[in-house]
């Protein structure tokens, strides 16, 4: 499938796939999409507590690195991803420059380095496992305090926001576990009740009206 680095309208890099006319992040902004549903509704809840983090979706590594970024405590983070992106990729990303973040570029470049199916140590503070996994196949059980679900949106990938999906996703967040994603139709949100999260519905990020965030009660 054919895939092309493209600007978003806060500055930030993305890939978009024209066959699908879908893209990684919102075309209104990468970072700003990214502080605003994985950050502010999901992160910042947990007030600098130790956490283990479940990312849907690993794509470029800009919710991992912001994540980084902006952590004040010990984060255990695992990013699923099917098909990581390529390394000539990952070199058109502009996102070090774009957060100010030049101090840690080396960090950025250890988490697209680092090799698969093993935990890496970023720092003292943040260890990173990169699973090349299908979402079906995860069988994770009360293990994460957190969970960014980042899936291609439903219109092109149905079946990656199904009950199904997040049943092995409620199965594997811990008691009073978070799930935040940027989608907001009624359907995902049908799908997150029928398997017993709570779900609320939040201000999205710029380019969309809400987004939702589920609790396992």
């Amino acid at each position: 499938m054919k895939r092309e680095i493209i600007i978003t309208l806060d500055g930030s890099t993305t890939i978009h796939l024209p066959d699908w006319n879908e893209q990684y992040h919102s075309k209104h902004g990468a970072i700003q999409e990214a502080y605003h549903v994985f950050i502010k509704s999901g992160l910042n809840l947990f007030n600098a507590k130790p956490i283990s983090i479940l990312e849907i979706g690993f794509g470029t590594g800009l919710n991992c690195f912001i994540t980084y970024l902006e952590n004040n405590s010990k984060i255990d983070y695992v990013g699923v991803e099917a098909y990581p992106i390529a390394e000539d990729e990952v070199g058109k990303l502009n996102y070090v420059a774009e957060l100010k973040a030049e101090s840690s570029r080396d960090k950025f470049e250890v988490i697209h380095n680092s090799p698969w199916e093993e935990k890496v140590k970023i720092d003292n503070d943040f260890s990173l496992t990169k699973r090349k996994q299908f979402f079906e196949e995860i069988e994770d059980k009360d293990t994460f305090d957190l969970i960014y679900f980042d899936a291609f949106g439903a219109r092109v990938q149905p079946e990656l926001w199904s009950e199904a999906i997040f049943k092995k996703m409620y199965i594997a967040a811990k008691k009073d576990g978070v799930l935040v994603t940027y989608a907001a139709k009624g359907s995902v949100r049908r799908a997150m009740e029928a398997v017993g999260f709570t779900v609320e519905r939040l201000p999205g990020p710029p380019g969309k009206r809400e987004m939702l965030r589920a609790t396992k009660k």
